[in-house]
């Protein structure tokens, strides 16, 4: 029976999908919907993105480890990107009618940044995608009660996101994810209720949160655990807004000013909603609480699953799974979308600049075909890895490569594209320096927060070195000699 109403839901979601499709008569239809959303789509796909496996599987499981202190990265920093993005963001760039967060770079700093911030936000995906890959595994071998291999159970899952992403893109996003977000609300609230009542009541869930200190959030008074803590929390909160997901969302906007609510909306809901795991989790503890930390110490992301299959009926298993595939799929296909769309408009085209409208909108879909499966191959070599770490570590190459320069070129009018050089340059490089495997400095400073400390540096020298050299050269040649090298021509412009 849980098998058949699975069956039947993935069924109609692929069949809405694939409706959503007949509206994609070009590539900006594929892209960004056309930019015809309206605010509730705009925040339910929002919400739907970000609320993927590592919310429900991994977010859970780190909270009862290690209470709020352990999830400062994601929900807390992930939600505030969201309202970053509203409130600093959207609204800027809706205005500018780009089709790719790659545009910008283009606009801004050159076809040189362009192309190198698009491979970095591209490589970033790598684990995001994963983890929900991984996930959708993880549901199918849970169901088949592992008559299915996880790497089959990805590859299962892997397609059916497929089948509607490739024909409908951000149409078939939007339109899926509404009728994601209603099935993950309604499905988590009722299981959230059946599992307090199966401990007892949900003040004896609290009382065992409090017991174990689980509600703490600050960690202790000391510089080196407050470094890691703000490490933490800035990476995704500022390492997502690079990203190309958000960037979709906001130029689908129907409006500029939709373009800036939706965001803003959906990242505080998603904040609100994700503790609805987390006391599901810690409900568990109470209701099988030899299993349960058993399962902590040999694979938490099981927990979850393991209380719905053993202890509740039929009914919050066919919600229970019916909102963790709503979460992972919507975030596969949003995840899956972008990178792809990066590739055609901020690469391909370099190296094709003649294509038309729709030579780009097949290569899009020929692009995200190659993608899933790079993406599908790296899951399946990961395998074992935590969907948390999955996602979280995704998100640092952005942080210290990609984020300065967005600021900067929004909001620095000094900001120059040697600037942006250096800055990608020393981020990248000093974030890389931190590497365990190169030196022990991770151990003592937080490499993210080394990488972007360095990015920021790096932004301001580049930008305004060359500056003060030209100002220092006008100064000595007041007329406008040449410089031996065309550095300065007359009236003080650069060659």
């Amino acid at each position: 029976m849980l098998i058949g109403f699975v069956a039947l839901y993935l069924a109609v979601t692929v069949g809405i999908g694939l409706i959503a499709a007949t509206r994609v008569k070009s590539m900006a239809d594929f892209a960004v919907a056309g930019r015809t959303l309206p605010l509730a789509m705009i925040v339910t796909t929002t919400f739907a993105t970000w609320f993927g496996s590592e919310t429900v599987l991994g977010i859970s499981a780190k909270f009862v480890q290690g209470g709020l202190n352990s999830v400062v990265e994601d929900p807390f920093g992930a939600s505030m990107c969201l309202v970053l993005v509203g409130l600093f963001f959207a609204y800027r760039l809706y205005k500018m009618n780009l089709l790719t967060i790659g545009d910008f770079y283009r606009k801004r700093f050159g076809p040189g940044i362009e192309i190198f911030c698009s491979v970095v936000i591209m490589i970033s995906y790598l684990g995001w995608v994963a983890a929900q890959i991984t996930a959708l595994g993880l549901v199918f071998n849970l169901l088949s009660q592992g008559a299915i291999p996880l790497p089959a159970g990805m590859i299962l899952g892997t397609a059916i996101v497929l089948l509607y992403t490739v024909f409908g893109g951000m149409f078939s996003i939007a339109w899926t994810d509404f009728l994601q977000m209603t099935i993950i609300v309604v499905g988590l609230l009722a299981i959230a209720v059946m599992a307090g009542n199966l401990a007892g009541g949900a003040d004896k869930v609290f009382a065992l949160a409090k017991a174990n200190d689980w509600f703490r959030f600050l960690p202790p008074p000391t510089l080196h655990d407050g470094l890691f803590f703000f490490a933490a929390g800035i990476t995704m909160m500022l390492g997502s807004i690079p990203q190309q997901d958000i960037f979709q969302r906001v130029m689908s906007s129907r409006t500029a000013d939709i373009a800036r609510k939706g965001p803003v909306i959906g990242g505080l809901a998603y904040l609100a909603f994700a503790f609805v795991p987390m006391f599901i989790v810690a409900s568990s503890l109470l209701i099988m609480p030899e299993e349960a930390r058993k399962l902590l110490a040999d694979d938490p992301q099981k927990v979850l699953p393991t209380l719905i299959m053993m202890h509740m009926p039929i009914v919050a298993q066919v919600f229970f799974f019916g909102a963790l595939i709503s979460a992972i799929m919507s975030t596969a296909s949003a995840t899956l979308l972008a990178p792809s769309t990066t590739f055609v408009e901020n690469i391909l085209r370099h190296l094709k600049p003649n294509m038309g409208d729709k030579q780009m909108l097949r290569a899009l879909r020929a692009s995200l075909l190659g993608f899933t499966a790079l993406v599908l191959a790296y899951a399946i070599l990961m395998e074992g890895t935590p969907i948390y770490e999955l996602v979280s570590g995704a998100y640092q190459i952005t942080l210290v490569g990609a984020f300065v320069p967005l600021v900067c070129g929004l909001y620095w009018s000094r900001a120059t594209t040697q600037g942006a050089v250096v800055s990608i340059a020393l981020g990248i490089l000093t974030w890389v320096l931190f590497f365990p495997q190169l030196t022990s400095w991770g151990d003592v400073f937080p490499g993210q927060l080394a990488g972007l400390l360095a990015a920021g540096i790096g932004m301001a020298l580049g930008s305004l070195g060359p500056q003060r050299m030209r100002n220092r050269h006008e100064g000595e040649h007041p007329h406008g000699h040449a410089h031996p090298h065309g550095y300065i021509r007359a009236g003080g412009k650069s060659d």
